[in-house]
């Protein structure tokens, strides 16, 4: 379908901030250029320490900017922005991307098609490498391994995965939803501050009824982990942590309880030795700070 000039719905981007205002500022330029006229832009700055997010609103004054007093997280940060929100479509959008134009259109254009689809993921592409995959849909989880793969990842796009279809994951760097779907489904559970919230909440989704799409003719470029960077310990830290947050809430009985196992006794051994042979004392002292935690 196409989206006629007057029936443009309002659509709320969401995005945090945390000490990276330049790339915030290079997307929401490319947002605006995207050629999608309705638009109400969140900027969330999860208390960037060394950063000053004014920039931000001095550049662009059309935006609404929330400072938050601490750093609440990727999920807290977007549920704080999606709750201003005033749009009928949220789209939770990364700071580190760059938006072409049309891509929010056709974002739109599919969510719109069929009351059943809840939640649209476009193609994500590398922007420093703009010719290579990161993200062209997401398959199942394993029940007991707890292990999903992202389609595409790293493979160079020669139009082998140009075709919409139902996926089971999105990924967190865009993602657009109704806001009925978010009202029945809920919003991100805040209890992972960083990386897992996007897939607990959309097996929330599909257990609400609806169906999740990966958008071919949707693309958006990711500069990956800008904020984090690549192989921090923090990242290492929330990755094995959330995984076991993950599973207590969405397997049950006997799978539960061999999926912890699997964890505690295969999966969190193997990422410490891994570090360790890569003689990478810190990262593998994130891993055994997650295999330790009391409150998963």
């Amino acid at each position: 379908m196409t989206i006629e000039m007057n029936q443009y719905p309002l659509v709320s981007v969401i995005t945090v901030n945390y000490n990276q205002s330049a790339a915030t500022c290079d997307m929401l330029e490319s947002l605006y250029a995207s050629a999608y006229p309705n638009l109400e832009v969140i900027v969330v700055d999860n208390a960037s320490p060394s950063d000053n997010p004014d920039v931000i609103k001095n550049l662009y004054p059309q935006i609404s900017l929330i400072k938050n007093p601490v750093n609440a997280g990727f999920a807290r940060g977007n549920n704080i922005g999606i709750r201003q929100a005033r749009g009928q479509y949220l789209f939770m959008l990364n700071n580190d991307t760059i938006v072409p134009v049309g891509a929010v259109n056709r974002l739109v254009e599919v969510l719109a098609s069929d009351p059943k689809i809840g939640l649209v993921c476009p193609k994500v592409m590398y922007f420093a490498h703009p010719d290579v995959i990161q993200y062209a849909g997401q398959t199942k989880m394993s029940r007991i391994g707890m292990r999903t793969f992202i389609i595409g990842y790293g493979e160079k796009d020669v139009g082998q995965y140009d075709k919409s279809e139902e996926t089971y994951y999105v990924h967190g760097a865009a993602m657009m939803t109704k806001r009925e779907v978010m009202e029945q489904a809920g919003m991100f559970p805040e209890m992972y501050f960083l990386y897992y919230e996007e897939l607990d909440w959309c097996d929330h989704i599909r257990k609400s009824g609806y169906k999740i799409m990966y958008v071919h003719d949707a693309v958006i470029y990711h500069k990956e982990s800008l904020s984090i960077g690549q192989n921090s310990p923090m990242k290492t830290y929330y990755l094995n942590r959330n995984r076991m947050i993950f599973l207590k809430r969405n397997r049950t009985g006997i799978i539960r309880f061999l999926a912890i196992m699997y964890l505690l006794f295969i999966a969190y051994p193997k990422n410490i030795f891994k570090w360790l042979f890569k003689g990478d004392l810190k990262n593998a002292k994130s891993v055994v700070r997650a295999y330790g935690m009391k409150n998963h």
